[in-house]
């Protein structure tokens, strides 16, 4: 077996952030040969100066879009969350931490269904505040958008990046 195809192979088709147990476990390559070809992957795709990369985040791998490359994926890929969700989440992230019952005052009575939805996603969480629940991103939340950290400050400004490039909407 080629280790670097089975790394490679399983990175690619998790949709998951992978340990180097995980890969061992599933591919029964040693865990040396994992380490080495994982290291060995993520400077190869950074020399290759490819859309892709081997993200390692925290002590977990992952194989995504370089951040600079998302605004492409919109115009190809289909959308796995609706719109309204989309400005629910993003309304979230931007204003956080929001209390759910805030939200509804702006974005009205989808606002429970929408959370629902984010929840079971695990894209956000909501802890007890009062009457109402807080909200607020997860770690999940920056992997899923490959926003490179969790730090409230900086989902915010790559908010108002994504804002920016992406410009007006046409139609065509």
């Amino acid at each position: 077996m080629n280790a670097k195809g089975a790394v490679e192979a399983a990175l690619f088709s998790s949709a998951d952030n992978l340990r180097v147990a995980d890969i061992v476990e599933r591919t029964g390559l040693s865990e040396s040969d994992v380490r080495y070809t994982l290291k060995d992957l993520r400077s190869e795709y950074d020399n290759r100066d490819c859309a892709m990369m081997i993200a390692k985040i925290g002590n977990e791998y992952r194989m995504m879009l370089r951040p600079e490359y998302t605004e492409y994926t919109g115009k190809f890929a289909k959308a796995e969350m609706a719109g309204g969700i989309m400005r629910t989440l993003s309304t979230i992230a931007y204003n956080q931490p929001v209390l759910q019952s805030e939200l509804f005052k702006t974005r009205g009575a989808r606002t429970y269904d929408d959370v629902k939805v984010l929840l079971d996603k695990e894209l956000i969480e909501a802890k007890k505040k009062g009457q109402t629940y807080e909200l607020t991103t997860t770690k999940k939340f920056s992997e899923y958008f490959g926003i490179g950290s969790t730090k409230i400050v900086d989902i915010k400004k790559w908010i108002e990046d994504q804002a920016k490039n992406r410009g007006p909407e046409r139609s065509e």
